[in-house]
Formats: C-alpha cells, sequence, structure tokens
C-alpha cells in the first residue's frame, strides 16, 4: 500500500469537481459534514455506557466521539509527522504533512459511532434477537443467506459507513450519503469485511467484526480500489486489509472509552477513588513523581482524576504511535494486524482496566435493567414499523405516517426497504425511542 493511493481526496458520490476555500483542506471539510450531519447531532441522546443519564457530567455517544476526535487528530499528527519525515521530499512534493494525518483520523473518529442505535452496544443485540424471532419471519422470506445474516448479527459499523456512504431513496439526485473523501471512508473502516464468515474469535483485529452490509458491498469494494487497499477476498467472500490510519481510529476509539469509562464510575462511585488513583497511576509510563506533587496540590478528588485521566491519555496516546512506527512496514505490508493497545507497555495495566470496568460499571444493575428495556423497546418498534411498510390495514397505514418519507422507496427490493427500517430505528435516540414505542403502544400519549 502506497500513501498517495491511501490518502485519496476523491469525494464518493460526487459527480462533480467541488472547490473549497483554500485554507480549508478535504479533510477538514469532511470533519465539517459530519459535525453538521443529523446523523451525528442525534448522538447527543444516546447511550455511551450509562442509559438515559441524568447527571450532566455522563458521557453519551457525542461527547465520547468528540473527545476521540481530539485524541484522534493527536495520534494522527504524531505519526504523520514521523512518517513525513522518511521522506520529506516525496510528502512536500505531494502537498502532504502531518496535518494531513491528523485531519483524516480526527474526522473518521467523529464518524465513528455514528450507526450505533439506541441504549447503547444492548441495542446492536436486541435489534439482532428480534431478527432471530419468529415474529420476523415473514420479513426475511426471500432473502439470501447473506442478507438474513446482516440482520441477525447487527452491526453499528456497518450501519455508519451505510449512514456515510448510501443515499436512501434511489430517486434522489444527490448520492453517496455525506459524500466523504475515500481517505476518510477507508480509515473509518475498521473492519473491511462482509458478515460471512463470523470470526469473532479470530486473532485478527480487524476481521473480529464486519463492516459492511450487503447493500454497501459494491460501494465498498469501490472505495477500497480507490485507496489501494489488498484483496483478501476468498469463496466469494468480501474482505480487505485495513487502511493503516484505521488502526488509529480503532486505538483512539479504545482510549477514550477505557479512561473515560472508568472516570465516569468513579464519578458515580462505582469505583472507589483509591482504584480509579491506582489504576490511572500504573498506565503512566515516566514521571509518576511530577504527577504524585500535583495531585497532592490539588483539593478536589475529582480534579485529581480529571487530571490522571489527562496524562493518562497523553501517555496512551505517545504508546500507541509508538507501536505503530514500531510495526509500520507490517502495517504497511498487510501483515499486521493487531489492536495498537496490545502493543504498548501499559498494555497489562490497559486490561486491568477493562476486566475493573466490565465487573463494576458495565455489570451495574441499573445499566442492565435500562439495556433490557431497550430490547422491548427496539423489537416493538421494528415489528410495527416492519408491519406499517410491508402490510395495509388501517393501522397500519396509520403507522405508516409516522416514518419519515426518505425511508418508504416502495421501487426499492425487499432488502433495501427492511434496511431503511433499521435505519430509521437505529437513528432514533434512546428518548425518542422510548417515547415513540409508548405512543404507538398506548402507554402514554405525547403532550403539544
Amino acid at each position: 500500500m502506497d500513501w498517495i493511493k491511501l490518502l485519496n481526496g476523491s469525494r464518493f458520490g460526487e459527480k462533480r469537481k467541488v472547490t473549497g476555500a483554500a485554507c480549508r483542506t478535504t479533510f477538514q471539510r469532511d470533519f465539517d459534514r459530519v459535525v453538521f450531519s443529523s446523523s451525528f447531532r442525534r448522538l447527543q441522546s444516546k447511550t455511551q455506557i450509562f442509559p438515559l443519564p441524568k447527571a450532566d457530567f455522563i458521557h453519551t455517544r457525542l461527547t465520547h466521539s468528540l473527545e476521540a476526535s481530539c485524541v484522534g487528530r493527536s495520534l494522527g499528527a504524531i505519526v504523520g509527522a514521523q512518517i513525513v519525515q522518511r521522506d520529506p521530499g516525496f510528502f512536500k512534493e505531494n502537498d502532504i504533512n502531518a496535518e494531513t494525518f491528523a485531519s483524516i483520523v480526527a474526522s473518521a473518529c467523529l464518524a465513528h459511532d455514528i450507526g450505533n442505535p439506541p441504549f447503547g452496544h444492548s441495542g446492536e443485540d436486541a435489534i439482532s434477537a428480534y431478527f432471530e424471532s419468529e415474529k420476523a419471519m415473514p420479513f426475511l422470506e426471500g432473502l439470501t443467506e447473506k442478507q438474513i445474516a446482516d440482520l441477525q448479527n447487527m452491526e453499528g459499523n456497518a450501519l455508519g459507513f451505510r449512514i456515510l456512504t448510501h443515499t436512501l431513496s434511489a430517486q434522489s439526485k444527490q448520492m453517496g450519503g455525506l459524500c466523504l473523501s475515500c481517505a476518510t471512508l477507508g480509515a473509518y473502516m475498521k473492519y473491511p469485511k462482509e458478515v460471512l464468515p463470523i470470526r469473532s474469535k479470530c486473532s485478527n483485529a480487524s476481521e473480529r467484526k464486519y463492516g459492511l452490509f450487503q447493500s454497501e458491498k459494491d460501494t465498498f469494494i469501490k472505495i477500497a480500489g480507490e485507496l489501494g487497499l489488498k484483496d483478501k477476498s476468498e469463496d466469494g467472500n468480501v474482505m480487505f486489509n485495513r487502511h493503516p490510519l484505521a488502526f488509529l481510529v480503532e486505538a483512539a476509539d479504545d482510549i477514550c472509552y477505557q479512561i473515560m469509562d472508568l472516570e465516569d464510575g468513579c464519578k458515580l462511585k462505582l469505583v472507589s477513588y483509591e482504584k480509579t488513583y491506582e489504576l490511572l497511576m500504573n498506565i503512566l509510563s515516566d514521571d509518576k513523581e511530577h504527577v504524585v506533587e500535583v495531585c497532592e496540590s490539588l483539593i478536589d478528588e475529582r480534579e485529581r482524576i480529571g487530571y490522571l485521566r489527562a496524562k493518562a491519555i497523553n501517555s496512551l496516546v505517545n504508546q500507541c504511535a509508538v507501536a505503530f512506527m514500531d510495526n509500520y512496514e507490517q502495517v504497511m505490508s498487510g501483515e499486521f494486524d493487531k489492536h495498537l493497545v496490545e502493543c504498548i507497555d501499559a498494555r497489562e495495566a490497559v486490561q486491568t482496566v477493562s476486566d475493573i470496568a466490565r465487573e463494576q460499571i458495565y455489570y451495574y444493575r441499573k445499566v442492565l435493567e435500562i439495556e433490557t428495556a431497550g430490547y422491548e423497546v427496539l423489537a416493538g418498534l421494528l415489528h410495527c414499523f416492519l408491519n406499517a411498510v410491508f402490510c395495509d390495514n388501517k393501522r397500519d397505514r396509520q403507522i405508516r405516517m409516522l416514518i419519515p418519507k426518505q425511508y418508504l422507496d416502495e421501487t426499492l427490493g425487499k432488502y433495501d426497504r427492511v434496511m431503511n427500517v433499521i435505519q430509521f430505528v437505529s437513528g432514533m435516540t434512546d428518548t425518542f425511542a422510548l417515547d415513540t414505542f409508548r405512543t404507538i403502544k398506548g402507554i402514554s400519549l405525547p403532550s403539544y
């Protein structure tokens, strides 16, 4: 793989040449397009870990995505500067600098959770469970094995790629979703494969999940060709090597959710201050004496944890950048396929944080209760809206009127119409999904 192709700034889906202000690069405009999209805005009221949070300091998908983009920008800048230094003349001649890498990684990080449904990762499980139930069987009739596998193994990463690249109505004059650059779309794609074969226990990080539905398979093949990604497809199953910058996007996400979930758990007193302090200190690679002195000068425990969190993130960013450059040749040849956080000095300390979070935060009773309720809400909404799309009695016609018109293109095939309903329901915020479910079921009526 070579950087001229990998940093391809051509926009997917845009037929005309768009010229912007000289002060804003293509990749900076990618960032802005994500920020101003309605799908990104709705992350403000979507669960990160704690569903329907009443405390204003707890992270949502929106704040997590913004923080991941900041960390990704730093990672991209550090790594980009070192890559450019390897051949300064070549990169200068092609107008590529550290900011190029930083902007692409930041944009991809900003979009990395844009396809997540309501109620956190349990939302994906809830959609999968619905399509495995007997109630959903009529909507699976006539679909291919892979199309059914898409629905029964719902994946937010694939739904995000659909949002970024897919235009709902076949009649639209503007195709290509948000029309982002090929480079940003490549960096976004952490799992460049279709649903089958399922390899959740694979040692290769890029194969543990999938990143493209059947509806976007041809789209990704085209983008992968533009970027020069290595084709690993076999037996008719699409699979490519990752874009090198996807490793940095993944690392930024890993760093943010590990550290910020721990901080949230401490604020909610699910993890003790003493344990949180210890876990964050163990991540630091150097300068611990100075960090201890600063912490001792801070009166409030929350300030101390906030300061330690910042130092831990900085340490992990630097360690992940080192890990990327240590494996640079293997990354570029497609031989490297691990989480960067698995290759750093603090990997055991990070794993301990992950274990504590799983035991004391993710399995917290209130989290589990609301996630379980999410199963009922999402299954109920999917069933109502799918019936509204495919049936034609009076009640279904009334419910159909609640679905925005762009999701109701009757010229599409069955699979694509089902996918549109999934995209509509998955795009809801936690509170809107809950309110809509209550209204449709007659549990409560909307107020005006």
